[in-house]
């Protein structure tokens, strides 16, 4: 008897039969609670049996899973795989096939292979230089880098203020100046890397080729790089800090770098060495002094870490915080070796808000030829990336020049 039925029964016994009937109520009532009673512990006898099955099938999946001792996944799982195999195997064996059939995500890296001279982008690599480029010594760590799909980046930059007045209730206004706007075109050139490796370094399968590759190429780049940064002549390089004009900072103009002599020819003031770096400090804009940052080499370097004020403390102080490099007058001191040593006339140390003041324009991607055949047995990656740099703002770097005047 089924639920549906047993209500039926309820129904019938307790409202059906007419009033003064022979057969009693309450019987009728008592018989059809007793069924339902009976139901319903059939039906919670079957729910758990089957409760009871499934239960079980859930704990030997369990066992199942858990039996056998399967290998932990690592949890370093590298982000794309297929892009680091299809690599390796382009650069072992010269087979780009792979790597024609991923798809590329980034804006100016939709595409795997260049349609000229079989070049290939490879945007994961670049991403890997220019991480170690970055955290060299070069000026392109403390600069402004921007990224440009054309041959050359544009700075717009305003060379003066706009004129202002004080005005009553009343009085009419008169004009004021209009500032000017200057527009600085820095193009961009072809820096290149030739590194080379046997045939059987490339054949072992242990070799981290592409780590290899990346390092390699992120050597030759910086060291081009840093050099073209400070010195560059702006041929067929990006134009250096110290290849821009020079004067006197009490005559400072646009266009040129403002300097501070030190007093001395070749070196230091003999009586007060110290007065020279801190006229540079103050010579720069105090809009650009609190994100200042000095520009030195090792060599000149030793020579300020020597420095006192006139109460005998030394210029150069310890970090305040643990692991913090020691600051001069306050400010982070870059090692950069292609900075000038001190000499006659010689602008050695440099002072500024780079990142306000100097402006590293480059494409993103990087380009690789593999060519085993100039140089066998061994394998040659010609290595290919676009960028430039130039001076964005006169007033945001300043030189120190040893000089007597």
């Amino acid at each position: 008897m089924n639920k549906t039925e047993t209500k039926a029964r309820v129904a019938e016994g307790a409202f059906g039969a007419p009033a003064g009937a022979t057969s009693g109520p309450a019987s009728e009532v008592k018989s059809a609670l007793a069924g339902f009673i009976s139901d319903l512990k059939d039906f919670q006898s079957e729910m758990k049996s089957k409760l009871q099955e499934q239960e079980e099938r859930m704990t030997m999946l369990d066992r199942k899973s858990t039996g056998f001792g399967r290998p932990a996944l690592s949890s370093a799982v590298e982000a794309d795989l297929s892009h680091k195999s299809a690599f390796d195997t382009y650069v072992r064996n010269g087979d780009d096939d792979a790597l024609r059939g991923l798809a590329l995500e980034g804006k100016s890296m939709s595409t795997a292979v260049n349609g000229d001279g079989g070049y290939l982008v490879d945007p994961q690599t670049a991403n890997m230089i220019k991480t170690v480029l970055k955290s060299t010594a070069s000026i392109r760590s403390i600069a402004n880098v921007v990224n440009v799909e054309a041959t050359s980046f544009d700075v717009l930059i305003d060379t003066t203020d706009v004129g202002s007045g004080w005005a009553s209730e009343t009085a009419s206004l008169s004009e004021t100046s209009t500032p000017t706007i200057d527009r600085i075109t820095i193009p961009l050139y072809e820096l290149s890397a030739l590194p080379k490796a046997s045939q059987r370094l490339l054949d072992d399968s242990a070799f981290d080729i592409e780590s290899w590759l990346a390092g390699r190429i992120a050597d030759r780049f910086a060291g081009a790089e840093a050099s073209a940064f400070i010195n560059g002549d702006g041929v067929d390089k990006p134009t250096g800090i110290l290849a821009h004009a020079q004067v006197d900072n009490d005559s400072w103009t646009w266009g040129s770098l403002g300097t501070i002599s030190t007093g001395a020819d070749g070196g230091f003031n003999a009586s007060n060495p110290a007065d020279a770096i801190v006229e540079l400090v103050y010579a720069l804009g105090a809009q650009y002094r609190t994100n200042g940052t000095f520009v030195m080499n090792s060599k000149t370097a030793g020579q300020v870490r020597k420095l006192k004020d006139a109460d005998g403390r030394f210029l150069w102080s310890d970090g305040l915080a643990a692991g913090e490099p020691a600051r001069l007058l306050g400010y982070p001191v870059l090692i950069a070796e292609d900075m000038p040593d001190i000499a006659s006339d010689a602008a050695a140390i440099a002072f500024g808000d780079f990142s306000a003041g100097y402006t590293v324009a480059e494409r993103p991607d990087l380009r690789i030829l593999r060519d085993p055949f100039s140089a066998k047995p061994h394998v040659l990656f010609y290595a290919t990336k676009r960028v430039g740099g130039d001076v964005s703002d006169f007033a945001a770097i300043k030189l120190l020049k040893f000089s007597a005047a």
